[in-house]
């Protein structure tokens, strides 16, 4: 049973539904608008280590008090240290971003107001992002002459370069509807409905089959980086190795027989 209360801390509340397939984890800071501290980056981190020990198939990134994430936190910085400090300090999100992406759960990014700095790099290395239309997005760390390295690498990878290029160097901050304009938001939603429109993707993604999920999302990130050509070879061993799967034959089954699917497992 994965514990909700175990997998919180003082710096994020986590929550875990009826029936555990989806986790939600909360960035509780509101008096440092969500920073990414210590306790915020290991808290996260635990609960995508939970996801792929139990049953759940989505985990949902939030933040309390209207903001998702200011980015870093500023007081925590390693500024005046040896370079193995700021190389430990500055490197926290590269390990939680490669984590959103390694884990067999799919990740959604809940987002209203301020989404900035390492908190749009934290929301667009999951797989799903959903903003409140009062929701803002930015890299403002330019202004104090920092560039957003670690934030770029999922960036660019979600949006239009010249797009992208435009955010990292400017710092400008943009609002819902741009930003899904330009590819860094996948739905936006009026903030009176914003709850119930996640509820209902959630519910959606979580009705997958598990080995689906995790295949899937190997099958994704894998082949990304491929030359075309090598992406498709890849893609038809992967797809193989789907459908020979105990979850794809009982999908099958239910479709043949007007039924509802029984999942059961991540392991093909």
């Amino acid at each position: 049973m994965t514990d909700a209360e175990a997998l919180s801390n003082e710096a994020l509340t986590v929550r875990v539904s009826d029936d555990e397939l989806v986790i939600e984890a909360t960035i509780d800071r509101p008096e440092r608008r969500n920073a990414l501290g210590e306790a915020v980056m290991t808290g996260l981190h635990g609960v995508l280590v939970a996801a792929d020990d139990g049953p759940a198939r989505v985990v949902v990134i939030r933040g309390s008090g209207g903001t998702f994430c200011s980015g870093g936190d500023m007081s925590e910085f390693p500024i005046g240290q040896g370079a193995q400090d700021y190389r430990e300090g500055f490197g926290a999100l590269s390990g939680l971003v490669e984590r959103l992406q390694a884990t067999d759960a799919l990740t959604v990014a809940a987002v209203e107001g301020h989404c900035l700095a390492g908190g749009l790099g934290l929301a667009t290395a999951c797989e799903f992002v959903v903003a409140s239309e009062d929701a803002t997005f930015g890299t403002p760390e330019v202004e104090i002459g920092l560039f957003p390295a670690q934030a770029m690498a999922p960036i660019m990878r979600t949006v239009t370069e010249k797009a992208g290029l435009k955010l990292l160097f400017t710092g400008e901050r943009i609002d819902a509807v741009e930003a899904h304009r330009i590819g860094l938001v996948t739905d936006v939603h009026p903030s009176e409905t914003f709850d119930e429109e996640l509820e209902a993707l959630l519910d959606t993604l979580a009705a997958n089959s598990p080995v689906l999920i995790a295949m899937g999302k190997e099958a994704y990130y894998a082949q990304r980086g491929m030359e075309f050509g090598a992406a498709l070879s890849y893609l038809k061993e992967m797809i193989a190795l789907i459908a020979m799967s105990d979850e794809t034959e009982e999908g099958i089954d239910a479709f043949l027989t007007d039924r509802e699917p029984e999942w059961r497992g991540r392991e093909p």
